[in-house]
């Protein structure tokens, strides 16, 4: 097929796009500068210059490439600016659905994330609403999901991929990444809130068969939710940080959540089932 990626020189873009192309796919990987382009070019894809904030520049690149499949990897997360994350949600999202009907695209893969459920008891399945009464500063980042996942809706076919805590190369958690210089210099606690977490490498794996899934929301995280008192010293050991302090009370809906629909419904499996396997593959000396 053709496929259109938006964010294909991130940290899930960066696997995701040579798998797709390992597939057979020709892949339009969307970029902004000559160091996107020439990444793009080493992978196989074909770089289009265009910006998510560029509605009719937008219309007019995917009406030109008429891809099948829009992916829609697009965060703004290297300035852990909120605000700005949540406007790549509705502003990007909105210009990038919109240019995808125009261009007869008939299909959307949209990347969400699965800590943005309501509180409740145990991990959250599909069927539990978002946070939506949430106070600042989470609202801000729930009416952003919310306005992407009701955006990526109104296409033919959507899939909304709801990721966990992404770790991995290219990621925060990555040996090199912000939060793990936060750990080492003591600044991170760990806390009784639950997470789920999620492989780099598995969420662009899941981007990929997501090709073949019907429409609706998944979440796409391993099959182990855990507190922070047990996943943080467990990644700062594998990191060779010191472990972190402990510190009571946990954040509003940090509940985890499970990927029971994703193995059950769609036969998906994680390479890395557990953090605990992950952690040590993807913080050895060289990762």
């Amino acid at each position: 097929m053709n496929v259109f990626v938006a964010g294909a020189t991130g940290a899930i873009g960066r696997f995701l796009l040579p798998l797709l192309v390992k597939e057979g796919h020709t892949v339009y990987a969307m970029v902004r500068s000559e160091a996107g382009k020439e990444a793009v070019l080493a992978q196989g894809g074909v770089p289009v210059e265009a910006d998510a904030f560029d509605r009719e520049g937008l219309i007019a690149q995917l009406r030109r490439v008429r891809p099948e499949v829009v992916i829609h990897q697009l965060t703004a997360l290297s300035g852990y600016n909120l605000e700005e994350n949540a406007r790549i949600r509705k502003q990007g999202t909105r210009n990038l659905v919109d240019a995808a009907r125009e261009a007869g695209v008939r299909k959307m893969i949209a990347q969400s994330i699965s800590w943005m459920y309501e509180p409740g008891e145990g991990p959250a399945g599909e069927d539990v609403p978002l946070d939506l009464e949430a106070p600042e500063p989470r609202k801000t980042t729930v009416d952003g999901v919310t306005a992407l996942e009701l955006a990526a809706a109104e296409m033919p076919e959507s899939v909304i991929l709801r990721y966990g805590l992404l770790y991995g190369p290219g990621t925060w958690y990555a040996r090199d990444g912000a939060i793990a210089g936060k750990i080492r210099s003591g600044e991170v606690k760990a806390t009784e809130g639950v997470s789920s977490l999620l492989h780099v490498e598995d969420a662009a794996l899941a981007a990929v068969a997501a090709l073949k899934w019907p429409s609706g929301a998944v979440n796409i995280v391993d099959d182990e939710p855990a507190p922070g008192t047990l996943w943080l010293p467990a990644y700062a050991s594998a990191l060779g940080a010191p472990e972190p302090e402990f510190q009571p009370g946990q954040g509003r809906g940090e509940r985890g959540a499970s990927n029971a629909k994703a193995r059950r419904e769609y036969g998906w499996e994680p390479v890395y089932p557990s953090w605990r396997e992950g952690f040590k593959a993807s913080l050895a000396q060289g990762n």
